[in-house]
C-alpha cells in the first residue's frame, strides 16, 4: 500500500483520482492548494504526489520546487489540463518524475504509479516492477531519457518497422533489439545475432548468407547463413558500421528483394526477417567517407532509437546496482553487500566510459573484493576510482618482483578491462587502445586472456 497525496484545485478531479487509487487499496489523501499540500507533506510524507500544474495563488511548478527542496528523492507527477512542451521540459527540469495530461488515462496512471513506486524502494511494488517492466525488457531505469527508449520501443516492437539502435560501447543496444523481438508477432521465431565488427572481413559475406560446399578454402559442408537462420524472426546486425561495403550491398538486396544468395551459389533463397541494426559509429560521417552505404542507411533507420549514456542518466545508477547485486547472488553465488548511501553517491558521480557493462563489472568487483560487511564510499575510492591520483593498483601487481613482471601484470589488467569495456570486440578494442589488431590477438594469446562466461 502507498500512502499517495492529490494536489488539485478541481474537486471533480482530486475526488476521482482518490477513487480511483483508494480502489486499488492505497491511502490517499487530497489538497485543493499548493500550501495546504505543503503543510500535508510536512505532517506526513506521502510516497508519492499528483500535483496539478495550474492552481489560484500558488502554481503546481512552484509547489514542486518547493517539494523537491525539502526532500530532493520526492516523487511528484505533474498533471494539466493545459500541457505544452515547455511546461513539461520545465517540470522535469525542476525534477518531475512524470508529466500527465487530463483526461487523465486510468491505465495510464496506474502504470505511471507502479513505475513510481519501484523508485520509492516499496517492497510488493518493486516485485511487481521486477516482473513487469525490467524482467519484461530487461532494460533497468526510470530516468526521463530511459522512459523515453521504452516508449519507443513498446510503439515500435509490434510492428515490422527496421529499427537503427544508436549508442556507445555498453549502453544496452542488445537489450533493446531482443526487447523489439520480444514485442513483435516472431516472438515466438528465432533472435540471431550477428556482431559485424567481430567477424574477419573475407568471411562476413559467408556468415550472412552462407555459402556452398568448395565455394573457398575450408568450406567444407554446405552452410545456412544468419539470413536464412533467421527465416521468420529477427536478425540483429551488432555494430553494423563496421560491415564492408561488398556485404552492404547484398544486405541491400536481401532488404529490398527478401532474397538472399549463398556465396558460391547462383540460387536466390527467399527469406522473411525483420532486420534491427546497431550501431556505436556517425553513420552519416561514415556516409560522408564513401565507408558506408547511403540507400543501405535509409533502408535501416526507419526508426531510430538513441541510447543513452551512463552519465546521462545517473539518477539510475540505484536501481542498476541494485538490480544487479541481485543477479550476482542469484546467478553467480556472490555474497551481497549493502551499499552505504556515500558509497552509491560516489558512483554515481564516475563517468562510466563502458556504461552500463563497466557498471556491472565494477559492482561485481567490489561485492568479491570489498571486505566490511557493507560496501562503503572508501571502497570506491580504492576499488574503482583509485583514490586521487586515478589509478587502482592491485595487490597482485604490487606484489611483482621485478619491474618487468610489474609491467606486464598491469598491461594484461589494463587489455583485459580495455577488452571487457568494448564487449570482447577486438578490432574496436584495438582501435581504442591504438594498437594494430595483429598485435593485440598476439598478447590476448600471450597472456591467456579468455572471455568469462
Amino acid at each position: 500500500m502507498a500512502r499517495i497525496l492529490i494536489v488539485d484545485d478541481e474537486e471533480s478531479i482530486g475526488d476521482a483520482l482518490q477513487q480511483v487509487f483508494e480502489y486499488e487499496g492505497h491511502e490517499v489523501r487530497v489538497a485543493r492548494n499548493g500550501p495546504d499540500a505543503l503543510s500535508m507533506v510536512e505532517e506526513s510524507p506521502p510516497d508519492i504526489v499528483f500535483l496539478d500544474v495550474k492552481m489560484p495563488g500558488m502554481d503546481g511548478l512552484e509547489v514542486l520546487e518547493r517539494l523537491r527542496g525539502a526532500d530532493p528523492n520526492a516523487l511528484v507527477v505533474m498533471i494539466s489540463g493545459h500541457g505544452t512542451i515547455d511546461t513539461a521540459v520545465e517540470a522535469t527540469r525542476k525534477g518531475a518524475y512524470d508529466f500527465l495530461e487530463k483526461p487523465l488515462d486510468t491505465d495510464r496512471l496506474l502504470v505511471t504509479l507502479r513505475n513510481a513506486l519501484a523508485v520509492k524502494g516499496l517492497s510488493a511494488s518493486v516485485e511487481r516492477l521486477l516482473t513487469e517492466v525490467q524482467s519484461r525488457h530487461e532494460i533497468v531505469g526510470s530516468s526521463f531519457q530511459i522512459r523515453q527508449v521504452l516508449e519507443r520501443v513498446e510503439k515500435v516492437g509490434p510492428t515490422e518497422a527496421r529499427v537503427l539502435i544508436r549508442g556507445e560501447n555498453g549502453t544496452g543496444k542488445e537489450l533493446v533489439a531482443r526487447a523489439l523481438h520480444r514485442l513483435s508477432s516472431r516472438r515466438d521465431e528465432p533472435f540471431v545475432e550477428v556482431n559485424c565488427a567481430a567477424i574477419p572481413s573475407e568471411l562476413i559475406e559467408s556468415e550472412l548468407f552462407g555459402h556452398i560446399k568448395g565455394s573457398f578454402t575450408g568450406a567444407v559442408a554446405d552452410r545456412a547463413g544468419k539470413f536464412e537462420q533467421a527465416h521468420g524472426g529477427t536478425l540483429f546486425l551488432d555494430e553494423v558500421g563496421d560491415m564492408s561495403l561488398a556485404a552492404q550491398a547484398k544486405v541491400l538486396r536481401a532488404l529490398e528483394q527478401g532474397v538472399v544468395t549463398r556465396v558460391g551459389s547462383s540460387k536466390a533463397v527467399r527469406v522473411d526477417v525483420r532486420v534491427v541494426a546497431a550501431t556505436n559509429k556517425d553513420l552519416e560521417a561514415e556516409i560522408r567517407e564513401g565507408s558506408f552505404r547511403e540507400d543501405l542507411f535509409y533502408r535501416l533507420n526507419v526508426v531510430p532509437i538513441e541510447v543513452p549514456p551512463l552519465r546521462e542518466r545517473r539518477e539510475d545508477i540505484p536501481m542498476l546496482v541494485q538490480h544487479f547485486v541481485t543477479l550476482l547472488q542469484r546467478n553467480d553465488g556472490v555474497t551481497p553487500r549493502k551499499i552505504s548511501r556515500e558509497a552509491m553517491e560516489r558512483l554515481q558521480a564516475l563517468e562510466w566510459p563502458g556504461n552500463v557493462r563497466e557498471l556491472r563489472n565494477t559492482v561485481e568487483r567490489l561485492l568479491i573484493l570489498s571486505s566490511g560487511d557493507s560496501i562503503e564510499a572508501e571502497d570506491v575510492e580504492f576499488l574503482v576510482s583509485g583514490g586521487a591520483g586515478g589509478v587502482c593498483l592491485g595487490a597482485e601487481m604490487l606484489d611483482a618482483e621485478t619491474f618487468n613482471e610489474f609491467k606486464e601484470r598491469a598491461e594484461r589488467a589494463y587489455l583485459l578491462q580495455k577488452l571487457r569495456d568494448h564487449d570482447w570486440n577486438v578490432s574496436e578494442t584495438a582501435r581504442s587502445v591504438d594498437m594494430p589488431r595483429s598485435n593485440l590477438y598476439k598478447k590476448i594469446e600471450r597472456y591467456g586472456l579468455v572471455r568469462e562466461e
